[in-house]
């Protein structure tokens, strides 16, 4: 019955076409891909792929991203641009801090157990709001305060470390985030012990564009 209930929802969402098609490419790859899209655009020599007609009318038919990205809402970020990729080519999860919920949970598990991406990145940012008022704003109005007690830990974990707490707080942000979706059960936590899944952390460079994957 569940299986049945399941398929019937994805029926009503339309996604059923793309449940048979499976994703060749790995995450290696897919990190690689990533990687060169960057590249080419910090040198200013964006590509810009399959942004035209005919890809847009093939898409129509179902979704095959490559990869996964849980970024940050900031406005000076947005992922399809700074990797250099195109439509269909990533499934982008956003909120402010890149803070993760219920509804992104099952986001990224349906990215992953459906549409076949097999590689998470967790893309924080330099000089990120959110994360500077998790260190420095002893209160926040209305629904932010959710945002900022889940960057809490990251920014009590740098606290009195040497460096600028802000700059310590973002990639510690991103780390325990990574480690929060690598342990995540049961579908991601499973992914990755069983290789089928890879989840990295990176840090986008507002000064120059630089994407910097952590180790």
């Amino acid at each position: 019955m569940k299986i049945l209930y399941l398929l019937q929802v994805l029926i009503v969402f339309g996604f059923l076409s793309s449940m048979s098609k499976a994703q060749s490419i790995s995450p290696d790859e897919s990190l690689q891909r990533l990687k060169e899209g960057n590249k080419r655009f910090i040198e200013g020599k964006s590509a810009r792929p399959r942004q035209d007609p005919a890809t847009i009318r093939n898409l129509s038919k179902g979704q095959q991203p490559f990869a996964i990205i849980m970024g940050c809402s900031d406005s000076r970020v947005p992922s399809e641009i700074i990797f250099d990729q195109g439509l269909g080519d990533l499934f982008i999860v956003r909120t402010a801090g890149q803070v993760p919920a219920q509804a992104s949970f099952g986001s990224i598990e349906f990215a992953d157990r459906v549409l076949g991406a097999k590689l998470i990145v967790v893309l924080g940012h330099t000089s990120c709001g959110a994360v500077a008022a998790a260190v420095n704003v002893p209160e926040v109005p209305g629904h932010i305060v959710h945002l900022i007690n889940e960057i809490k830990p990251a920014a009590l974990n740098t606290k009195g470390k040497p460096g600028d707490h802000v700059t310590n707080a973002i990639y510690e942000n991103v780390r325990l985030q990574v480690q929060k979706l690598r342990e995540l059960e049961p579908v991601l936590a499973q992914d990755v012990k069983a290789g089928k899944i890879k989840i990295v952390g990176a840090i986008y460079h507002l000064e120059d564009g630089r994407v910097e994957f952590l180790p």
